[in-house]
């Protein structure tokens, strides 16, 4: 059987309010494996957030373990995390965070070129993806052209651009209405599926969750399966 490619272990986190410590994660302990797509529910400050920052190398945890790939990433320098974050993780977030001055395609294309990818290739790339996504007659415009769904599919063709091992979603269709919701999920999972990479996604919509491999509930800090009840 294959490794994992994120596998934590022993996951602490809590944070100092106004009203005190407030504790979000106790000892969680979770692995998805390649090509396996994971639905992660919880009530809004559940922690499903920090988990996802976390496992992305965003935030450190106050204790236990992070590997991506078999190599431990918990105590990396930050410049470090920046390079496996870039050559390994794409992120998918609520709001899509696209550059409002760009187009589609560039939004899509810039990744790459950060990671070295010449222009030329880098587009094409881009193209292939957001024509994978419906877009294939949208990708010269930009943001405030696009509705939100459209605008949502372009952030999941720029979390998929570097060919990602892991993919972290975040309340991905939250923001769009339901018939939108169902279309853009169905997007991200297709392609999900067709990449075999690893996904996370942190969803309130249980209906989409029930299309996942399977379905993990963040509650009192700790991961328990969820049986759809």
């Amino acid at each position: 059987m294959s490794e994992p490619v994120l596998q934590v272990r022993g996951l602490e986190r809590t944070y100092v309010t106004a009203a005190g410590s407030l504790t979000v994660l106790r000892g969680v302990d979770l692995d998805v494996m390649p090509g396996e797509i994971v639905g992660l529910i919880g009530p809004s400050g559940s922690g499903k957030s920090s988990l996802l920052h976390a496992a992305g190398l965003l935030e450190h945890p106050d204790a236990g373990t992070i590997t991506i790939l078999g190599r431990d990433c918990t105590n990396l320098v930050e410049a470090e995390r920046t390079r496996v974050r870039l050559a390994t993780i794409g992120f998918v977030y609520q709001f899509h965070h696209l550059l409002p001055e760009f187009s589609a395609l560039d939004n899509v294309a810039l990744p790459l070129m950060i990671a070295g990818v010449a222009r030329k290739a880098a587009e094409a790339r881009a193209a292939t993806l957001l024509g994978e996504l419906g877009l294939a007659d949208r990708v010269q415009h930009q943001p405030a052209q696009l509705s939100g769904g459209e605008q949502q599919r372009v952030a999941v063709a720029r979390a998929l651009a570097n060919s990602p091992r892991l993919l972290l979603a975040d309340e991905p269709t939250g923001n769009l209405d339901p018939t939108t919701s169902a279309a853009v999920f169905d997007n991200l999972y297709q392609l999900a599926r067709k990449t075999g990479v690893a996904a996370l996604v942190a969803t309130h919509n249980l209906e989409l969750a029930l299309h996942m491999d399977r379905v993990l509930a963040l509650k009192d800090g700790r991961l328990e399966p969820w049986t759809g009840g």
